[in-house]
C-alpha cells in the first residue's frame, strides 16, 4: 500500500467523495498547511492549529469542499476549497460581530498560477456554467428522444397532438406505460414490432382496448422515454 505522500491528491479526493474515510483523513492531512495559510490570510493574522477557532472553521470548510467539489465546473480543487474557506470564515466573523463590512478588494484572491480573481465573480461564472451544462444536457436528450421517436414513426408533433387533455386520462396512460415497461415480454414486442401490443397489454391492465387504441401514441412515447436513458426528460413523468 503506497504512503500517503505518494498517493495522487486527485485519487484521494475521488476516494473520499465515495465514502473512503481514510482517504478523506489523508487528504486533509496532506493540505493542513494550505488550510492554515488560507485561514490566516482571511483572518489577517497568524493562526495556530488547535488554538484558534478560525482554523477549526477552515478545517470544516475544507471538509465541506471535499463533498461538494465537481471537476466538471472547470475550477481546481484548491481554488474551490480556498473559496469555501473564505466564505465560511466571513460568515463566522459576521456572526461574531467582526468585520461587518468586507471591502470588495479584500475578496480578491490568487488562483493556482498567481493570477488575481474575485470569488464572487467566479461563483456567478460557475453557476452560469452549470446552468449552461444542464440546458445543453436537456437539449441533447430531446434530440436523442426525437431520434428514437422517428424509429417508431413518431414525432414530437404527434406526441403533442396525442397527449390526453384530461389529467385522469394522462395518469391512466402513464400507468399503462409503466406496466408495459416493467413487463419484459411486452417491452420486447414493442421494440421488435415498433407498435403497441394491444391484445397482450389489454390483458394486463384494467383499461379497455378502445382506450388503449385512442392513447396508443402517447403510451408508446412514454414507454420509450421510461425504457431508455433519458433521466432529465423522465423527471417530467410523475
Amino acid at each position: 500500500m503506497p504512503e500517503v505522500n505518494d498517493t495522487d491528491p486527485a485519487e484521494l479526493l475521488e476516494r473520499a467523495q465515495h465514502g473512503d474515510r481514510q482517504a478523506r483523513e489523508d487528504l486533509i492531512g496532506r493540505f493542513r498547511p494550505f488550510i492554515l495559510k488560507s485561514a490566516s490570510r482571511v483572518s489577517k493574522r497568524y493562526l495556530q492549529e488547535g488554538v484558534d477557532d478560525e482554523y477549526a472553521i477552515a478545517l470544516l470548510a475544507f471538509n465541506e469542499a471535499i463533498d461538494h467539489y465537481a471537476p466538471e465546473h472547470g475550477t481546481a480543487f484548491l481554488t474551490f476549497s480556498d473559496t469555501v474557506i473564505h466564505r465560511r470564515l466571513i460568515d463566522y466573523f459576521r456572526q461574531q460581530g467582526r468585520h461587518p463590512e468586507i471591502p470588495i478588494s479584500d475578496l480578491e484572491r490568487e488562483d493556482d498560477e498567481g493570477e488575481p480573481y474575485n470569488p464572487l465573480d467566479q461563483n456567478a461564472a460557475e453557476q452560469a456554467f452549470a446552468q449552461e451544462q444542464e440546458e445543453q444536457a436537456r437539449r441533447d436528450e430531446i434530440a436523442a428522444f426525437s431520434q428514437v421517436l422517428q424509429d417508431y414513426g413518431l414525432s414530437f408533433s404527434d406526441l403533442v397532438r396525442a397527449s390526453p387533455r384530461h389529467q385522469d386520462a394522462r395518469r391512466t396512460a402513464q400507468e399503462v406505460a409503466r406496466t408495459l415497461v416493467s413487463d419484459q415480454d411486452l417491452l420486447a414486442r414493442l421494440r421488435r414490432d415498433r407498435k403497441l401490443p394491444l391484445k397482450e397489454l389489454a390483458q394486463r391492465v384494467s383499461v379497455s382496448r378502445k382506450t388503449l387504441e385512442r392513447q396508443r401514441t402517447y403510451i408508446v412515447a412514454l414507454a420509450i422515454l421510461l425504457s431508455h436513458d433519458f433521466p432529465i426528460l423522465s423527471e417530467y413523468v410523475p
